[in-house]
């Protein structure tokens, strides 16, 4: 018994990788403190060359270029720095957000007026991942998030607010 152990443990052909310890948004800078270390057996050897190993460095500057979810082993392609992750961090004040929007959610945001908007019909923007949700604020109730927006977004929202008069934003997702 003794003897077979010992070949199992021998024969352990498992390396240690990094993994995301929670939902990372697409655009968020990366820290080791987001990451937590895996141990897995790849079927053929040169799959390890697609992901990070716990003991490679990660570049000085570490943007997600997409999101990683949590329990997902950290891709290579994932990882870029501030100028290819085609993102910006954009913070919102939100009025009606459920308690469930936090850092890795993809949300809906939509804006309303006091008068007619008739740019306010549909979601303001589609599908964005919160990259951070701090608490409400205790004295307004309005919450922040910081969303991961592409630039032509960032243009549209700033345009769309530009035209309202009294805004209130909503998000729906979490």
């Amino acid at each position: 018994m003794v003897a077979g152990s010992r070949l199992l443990a021998a024969a352990d052909d498992t390396v240690t990788v990094w993994a995301a310890a929670v939902d990372l948004a697409g655009g968020a800078q990366l820290s080791s403190g987001d990451l937590e270390a895996r141990r897995v057996r790849f079927a053929d050897a040169t799959d390890l060359d697609r992901y990070y190993a716990a003991d490679d460095p990660l570049p000085a500057d570490a943007r997600l270029v997409r999101g990683v979810g949590r329990g997902e082993l950290l891709p290579r392609a994932a990882v870029g720095t501030s100028a290819d992750a085609d993102v910006l961090e954009l913070p919102i004040a939100v009025d009606l957000v459920p308690d469930s929007v936090g850092s890795g959610s993809v949300v809906n945001v939509y804006v309303r007026d006091s008068v007619r908007c008739p740019d306010c019909a549909g979601a303001a923007l589609e599908s964005v991942t919160v990259v951070d949700a701090p608490a409400a604020d205790e004295l307004t109730g309005v919450r922040q998030l910081v969303l991961a927006v592409e630039p032509r977004e960032a243009e549209s929202w700033f345009a769309l607010l530009a035209t309202l008069e009294t805004p209130v934003v909503t998000v729906v997702g979490g």
